[in-house]
């Protein structure tokens, strides 16, 4: 199987159009919302769409009134780096840059983590993600912006490449989070409100999303969105990605002779970046891996990727210089690992995202408050 997207309704709303959506709703100018004094935009991290139907007895304030038409689809790769990025600047991994989890550094020539590798690895925030994000373009027009987070994440580097322009307010449980941000929209008329919720990522990414912990963070931010939205104020309550769960059975381990010609190996289980030797072929490469992972991983080049509109419809030089030689897209519920590497603690890790299932593309897009249908 070649690397492409997968056939989607030509009405599939993406996460690089959801918040200019809700910047256009307090213009009075967004053709699929209605217009609103004050916005916020709720993102669960983690949450599936899938998962959240299969679980909707316990998120009866998220999934009572959901339609089936109530999806938005993720970006390439379906992870936290990218598809955030997405949401919040409005443009696709393949122009904001943010390609992966782990990607290549092509000036230094190392492997650099774009959630947590920022100040340690030496990272711009305003040069490697140069793409405006939505609080700046806010911000031009004399609009109050927020972001409501983890008190943790106020300073890092991800923060600073993807919510510039917003005033940063923390706040500690997921029900202090959604009202700090539902307060803020009703103090402050015309205001944008990011409010970011980690648990259930946190929570399926240790336990499963079918743990009893994973439901356990789903239901107190279901209950933490039952509260009433502020009058004028428009909500939208959506993801970045979903998660598969992969048993220990379901690891597909790369060693030394499956890697020959490979220098690196970035991205994630479910979407690696391999970074090629200077005189080694990627078409061969390619070949190679797909015999060797067949039925298990879809395989293929950097060019052939980019020509299918995997990373969207404008991949820049800074981006493209990031994306692997090859890549290695898990099928099903697979992980492929790298078998050579020092640190192997990722095998731990239960639930996982990256690649193309719906399960990891599929996510909620919901509306409440002046929103709700």
């Amino acid at each position: 199987m070649s690397l492409m997207l997968p056939p989607e309704s030509s009405a599939a709303r993406s996460v690089a159009g959801v918040a200019d959506d809700m910047f256009a709703a307090l213009r009075g100018e967004s053709a699929v919302l209605p217009r609103a004094e004050s916005v916020v935009l709720v993102l669960i991290d983690g949450l599936g769409a899938i998962s959240l139907r299969a679980h909707a007895g316990h998120a009866r304030a998220l999934t009572t009134g959901m339609a089936k038409k109530d999806v938005a689809h993720s970006v390439f790769p379906s992870t936290t780096a990218a598809a955030l990025t997405s949401l919040l600047t409005g443009v696709w991994p393949g122009q904001h840059g943010l390609v992966g989890y782990r990607v290549l550094d092509p000036s230094r020539g190392i492997l650099v983590n774009q959630l947590t590798g920022w100040e340690s690895e030496g990272l711009d925030p305003a040069t490697w993600q140069a793409s405006p994000t939505v609080f700046e373009r806010a911000a031009a027009e004399g609009r109050p912006t927020f972001a409501v987070g983890v008190a943790a994440y106020a300073g890092s580097g991800f923060t600073r490449a993807t919510l510039r322009g917003a005033e940063f307010v923390a706040a500690q449980t997921p029900a202090e989070r959604v009202a700090a941000a539902y307060d803020l929209a009703e103090r402050h008329p015309g205001s944008l409100v990011y409010c970011y919720l980690p648990e259930a990522d946190k929570a399926g990414h240790r336990y499963g999303v079918d743990s009893g912990h994973w439901v356990a963070a789903l239901e107190e931010i279901d209950a933490a969105l039952a509260h009433r939205v502020p009058p004028g104020v428009g909500v939208l309550v959506t993801s970045d990605h979903g998660m598969v769960d992969v048993p220990a059975h379901r690891q597909v381990v790369l060693e030394a002779e499956h890697l020959e010609g490979v220098a690196l190996v970035g991205g994630e289980p479910r979407m690696l970046h391999l970074y090629l030797d200077p005189d080694a072929d990627a078409e061969a490469v390619s070949s190679r891996l797909t015999a060797d992972l067949d039925g298990l991983a879809d395989v293929g080049t950097r060019g052939a990727a980019i020509d299918s509109g995997l990373f969207g419809p404008v991949v820049t030089p800074a981006a493209a210089s990031r994306i692997g030689d090859v890549l290695v897209v898990s099928r099903s519920n697979h992980a492929v690992y790298d078998g050579t590497a020092h640190d192997q603690r990722n095998r731990g890790m239960i639930g996982q995202h990256g690649g193309l299932t719906p399960e990891e593309r599929q996510v909620p897009l919901l509306r409440f408050g002046a929103f709700a249908r």
